[in-house]
């Protein structure tokens, strides 16, 4: 059986890491846009009898509207050409938190992504998808290797090689999984905040009651997106006294002006895994994405 990993230009490095740590050879495919936004897509395989029988492909979901169409676009290409089995690693798995309708005639868009995903490829892997009302993974991608892992532990690790006896802090109580998770792999001290949100950029931030004068702390969270939460976690922080705040999540999708706004607000460092890439990128996923590969046979 032949497996190859394919991935697009500008997430090349990831990759390439997670093709190096799973033993598999890497390829580009070819992507243009025509004028009318339309997409042109080409595979590395000039002849069909040179098709692989396993597809692994490896795509991030943020900013995720185009790239749904290009996973489309490639599945039905790649069965066509005789593939046998696709396998999607989408470190960062869009439409997750759309799960519930909180008014007449929204639309839900986590199980009918996760069922879109489900029609495409034989297996998904994942890291921390951001799920609220459910707790396994196959229950919005109703397929049998629905795999969520996790990037808590990874980001535990590089945190013991920064500071010194840390506080691990979620900014909210949806963060408590992550924290829990990274205090587990450390042993260093943990807590939660409490959040209400007013707006999609305006929360206000309650601390837990545990001792924060003096402490190195580290905000920990799955996703920053507009950064307005861990914004405010820092400004109450170092209001209380910390004697630091950095910041360590998953996900760094960073919108806009997000990373200034929580630099403004006295945040030393801001590490994120490369899930999606970005500058704050400082630990790589790929040996943890290469076992669960391995994992699928």
């Amino acid at each position: 059986m032949t497996r190859v990993l394919l991935y697009f230009q500008d997430e090349v490095a990831p990759a390439r890491r997670l093709a190096e740590a799973a033993g598999l050879p890497a390829r580009a495919i070819e992507r243009h846009r025509f004028p009318d936004e339309e997409l042109k897509l080409r595979l590395p395989f000039a002849k069909t009898d040179a098709f692989p029988d396993t597809l692994v492909l490896y795509r991030s979901l943020d900013r995720p509207n185009d790239k749904l169409v290009e996973l489309l676009l490639l599945a039905r290409h790649a069965r066509r050409q005789g593939a046998s089995r696709l396998v999607l690693v989408a470190p960062y798995l869009a439409y997750m938190r759309q799960d519930f309708a909180f008014h007449p005639g929204e639309v839900v868009s986590q199980t009918i992504v996760g069922g879109f995903l489900a029609e495409l490829f034989d297996a998904v892997i994942t890291v921390d998808p951001h799920l609220h009302r459910i707790e396994r993974l196959d229950q919005a991608i109703p397929l049998e290797h629905a795999i969520a892992l996790s990037g808590a532990p990874r980001l535990a690790e590089l945190i013991a090689e920064k500071r010194h006896d840390p506080l691990l802090l979620g900014p909210d109580e949806e963060a408590l999984q992550w924290v829990r998770q990274a205090a587990d792999a450390s042993g260093f001290d943990l807590g939660v905040c409490r959040k209400t949100r007013r707006g999609d950029r305006s929360v206000q931030i309650e601390l837990p009651d545990i001792a924060i004068v003096g402490r190195q702390v580290v905000l920990m969270d799955d996703v920053a997106s507009s950064g307005h939460t861990l914004a405010r976690a820092a400004e109450a922080l170092l209001g209380a006294g910390a004697f630091s705040v950095d910041v360590a999540i998953t996900h760094a999708l960073f919108a806009d002006d997000a990373l200034a706004v929580i630099r403004a607000q006295g945040v030393n460092e801001v590490w994120s895994t490369d899930c999606i890439a970005h500058e704050s990128n400082a630990i790589s996923m790929a040996p943890v994405l290469a076992e669960a590969l391995a994992s699928l046979g």
